[in-house]
């Protein structure tokens, strides 16, 4: 079954798995609730590629929703003493099972044009600090003062809420996750940021969809995942020869400046020591 259907999928799970290097346990974080108001979701990196306006992104029903993070250890021994985030996901409907999964394409407007992918495709976002976030695209453009102020003033700034020193807070949510008030906002507008797995590198949005077609979550997947080549031929085997079109990853969101990567595509270099 094609990606991101298949059986290296594991977003959300507690469990131990086994993949190329040998076995790694997932486990979940929850990071509390992303204020959606005008339903203008974005997921890109917060320091090297967010801007005041002009954000790509997915629209959703406006709302508040669960964000949680699965993480991976991925230490020699299960110790706890190597972690690494495997995938960010947002929880549209919580009370719904996800049945189906497809890529999904951040867009500039709220009717991308749907233009088809290959087989071997799928649209993403680049990181080139080592992290990711999810935000609302109309409160970063009314709750962000000037991005000529980001850096010195918010991200690295002497104050002791800076979103680097946020980010590292292990008493907040984990070290590598913060959920961020806007600095100007009036409604506790926020944003969530987390690092992204190995680090910089091209990362596929997913949708999440129930059995009915509806979708109920949005993931980005880091690919600290990868089943050993043998678990995965021999899920392969249970698989009926032929697949549903249901479950074939189709492109429902488009953007003007798409960016194509392939299942080969892997993180560019393991930013976070």
């Amino acid at each position: 079954m094609p990606y991101p259907n298949g059986p290296e999928w594991a977003a959300l799970q507690n469990r131990i798995i086994t993949n190329e290097d040998g076995k790694i346990e997932l486990s979940t974080v929850a990071c509390g609730k992303l204020k959606l108001p005008s339903g203008q979701l974005m997921v890109c990196d917060p320091f090297a590629a967010m801007s005041k306006s002009g954000n790509a992104f997915i629209q959703v029903k406006p709302g508040e929703y669960e964000v949680i993070v699965t993480v991976a250890d991925v230490s020699a021994d299960l110790d706890g003493s190597h972690f690494r985030e495997a995938y960010a996901s947002l929880i549209l409907d919580e009370t719904q099972a996800e049945s189906t999964r497809q890529p999904l394409e951040l867009t500039l407007t709220e009717e991308p044009p749907q233009q088809p992918l290959q087989d071997d495709e799928l649209y993403g976002y680049g990181v080139d600090a080592g992290t990711a976030c999810f935000a609302d695209a109309q409160t970063i453009k009314s709750d962000m003062p000037d991005e000529d102020t980001w850096y010195d003033d918010l991200f690295e700034s002497e104050n002791h809420d800076s979103w680097f020193d946020q980010m590292d807070d292990e008493k907040l949510i984990r070290r590598g996750i913060a959920n961020i008030r806007l600095p100007l906002t009036n409604s506790d507008n926020n944003l969530i940021l987390f690092h992204s797995g190995w680090g910089d590198g091209f990362y596929p949005v997913v949708g999440g969809y129930s059995a009915d077609g509806t979708l109920i979550a949005i993931h980005t997947d880091f690919h600290v995942v990868e089943l050993s080549e043998d678990e995965d031929e021999d899920e392969d085997e249970d698989e009926d020869e032929t697949t549903d079109s249901a479950t074939q990853p189709l492109v429902t969101e488009s953007s003007v400046n798409a960016e194509v990567m392939t299942r080969e595509t892997k993180p560019l270099w393991k930013f976070w020591s």
